[in-house]
């Protein structure tokens, strides 16, 4: 059985497969078209409405049959909520996804990181992709109830609870999305942010009642911190030879040489430690630290990481076997963008096995997120040509507000629009200087590069809509790694 991390994906066997999310949660599903919106009520499976076509929820265990699902859908969202409404997620167990295929067989796993303040965590996606279908980590979340969720994804929810009234001083309006866009709202108007998925799709507010009655209709950083170019450090010893395994691998697939570094060498062995003191894979050790947290601990900042976490080989040699012979941990082996590798094992669990940490990266300097930042903002810009939309303009202040809520995401150990303090999007924008009549902002969370931020913000209904609306004309880009979920990403939008 494989361990998922947000953004990784597996190819899925025919036939019905089933997730279960057990503990004190409800499990849901939105059935989508590949534009992301349900065509009507039936396409919303929840505990007031446990059965679609090729869908059936049963208790915590959801059981998909992509071959029985209504003609045109293309995926299917699988979000948690707590079974007490409106209870934030991080009052509670860590939510664990387990994925099962045909005949019981456990395919694969899914931690996502532990939850704060969010109602609504998406889980995972299982979509078509050509004639097959896969699924998809995602590790979303929302801090504003399941209602909100439906509605980002076209399912109008009838709300009981009266409108609350407008403050008496408004704020400039922001889209907002803890881990998704959040939809700018009109000067003037109270702020009722409408989160929209990134790392962590939004939901709304939910109504009194428990059960919001589903009807088919809809989808944010202190200071800059500077990261200076960091100090070159001695090339770590390699008594294992693991260099002269992975760099002819990488050679052959036209990616350059790697050195082993001391610092992402201590972080690994580091986390393989505390693998094998807990006796199971995973991103997050007992002690509630990350393996990016590992290593920015050694002072490696980074603007691109990858990991791969795994049990069982008994050398350097049959761990890169392995490697070279499963889909995902190959790709990020031959991966060309890192530049550095460390490799760790420790031996422990119940059976006395050795379990594997190697972490690759590329150091993070101003060059190179000035050069990530550029690429975000023209993919975006290529994404609203698509669309007959003109080009949007770099803000300085915007980037500023951007930057810095990146940074502090990582540095308070949290994913929200909403920081710690209660600042907002627009608190933050204009706190930076920014003085833009409206404000939007899609975060996310564990992507790589800024080919899949972008890709995974056009596939979230909220996030596209920030990206794709007519009236914002600036922007601006925060990003950061080594946080409980890796790399942190702002996407700030003002008018």
């Amino acid at each position: 059985m494989t361990e998922l991390v947000p953004g990784g994906n597996l190819p899925l066997p025919g036939g019905a497969v089933t997730v279960r999310v057990p503990g004190p949660f409800d499990v849901s599903a939105l059935i989508t078209d590949d534009g992301g919106k349900v065509r009507g009520d039936g396409d919303f499976v929840f505990y007031n409405q446990p059965a679609a076509p090729g869908a059936r929820l049963s208790g915590d265990t959801l059981t998909v049959d992509p071959a029985r699902l209504r003609p045109g859908a293309t995926r299917i969202t699988v979000a948690v909520s707590a079974a007490d409404p409106g209870t934030p997620l991080g009052l509670l167990p860590s939510p664990t996804l387990l994925v099962t295929g045909p005949g019981g067989r456990q395919l694969t796993r899914f931690a996502p990181p532990r939850p704060r303040q969010e109602t609504v965590l998406l889980l995972v996606e299982i979509y078509r992709r050509g004639a097959g279908w896969k699924l998809r980590a995602l590790g979303q979340g929302y801090a504003d109830g399941l209602a909100g969720l439906a509605r980002d994804f076209g399912v109008e929810v009838a709300d009981e609870t009266p409108p609350a009234a407008a403050p008496a001083t408004p704020r400039t309006p922001v889209a907002l999305r803890a881990q998704a866009p959040t939809t700018p709202i009109s000067p003037g108007a109270p702020p009722t942010p409408s989160h929209s998925p990134t790392g962590t799709p939004p939901w709304g507010a939910p109504p009194a009642s428990r059960a919001p009655t589903p009807r088919a209709g809809q989808a944010v950083t202190p200071s800059t911190p500077p990261h200076a170019p960091q100090s070159p450090h001695a090339p770590a010893p390699d008594p294992d030879g693991f260099l002269a395994l992975v760099n002819p691998a990488r050679a052959a697939a036209g990616s350059p040489a790697v050195s082993l570094d001391a610092r992402l060498v201590c972080a690994a062995q580091s986390h393989a430690s505390a693998m094998a003191a807990a006796g199971r894979l995973g991103t997050e050790g007992r002690d509630g630290v990350s393996v990016y947290q590992r290593l920015t601990a050694t002072g490696y900042t980074y603007i691109t990481v990858g990991e791969q976490l795994v049990s069982g080989p008994r050398t350097p040699a049959e761990f890169v076997d392995y490697c070279l012979r499963t889909d995902q941990p190959r790709q990020t082996l031959r991966e060309g963008a890192f530049t550095h590798v460390g490799l760790g094992r420790a031996s422990g669990g119940r059976h006395g096995d050795t379990y594997w940490t190697a972490l690759w990266a590329r150091p993070l300097t101003p060059g190179e997120l000035t050069r990530t930042a550029a690429e975000v903002v023209d993919l975006t810009n290529g994404e609203r040509a698509r669309h007959g939309l003109p080009p949007l303009a770099v803000d300085p202040h915007l980037t500023t507000a951007a930057q810095a809520h990146s940074a502090d995401m990582i540095a308070r150990s949290f994913y929200s629009h909403t920081s710690p303090d209660g600042s907002r999007p627009w608190d933050r924008a204009a706190a930076a200087g920014a003085r833009r009549r409206s404000i939007g902002e899609n975060i996310a969370c564990g992507q790589r590069s800024a080919a899949e931020v972008v890709e995974g913000w056009m596939n979230s209904p909220g996030h596209r809509a920030n990206i794709l609306k007519p009236d914002f004309t600036h922007i601006g880009i925060g990003f950061a790694g080594g946080g409980p979920a890796g790399t942190y990403w702002t996407q700030l939008f003002g008018a």
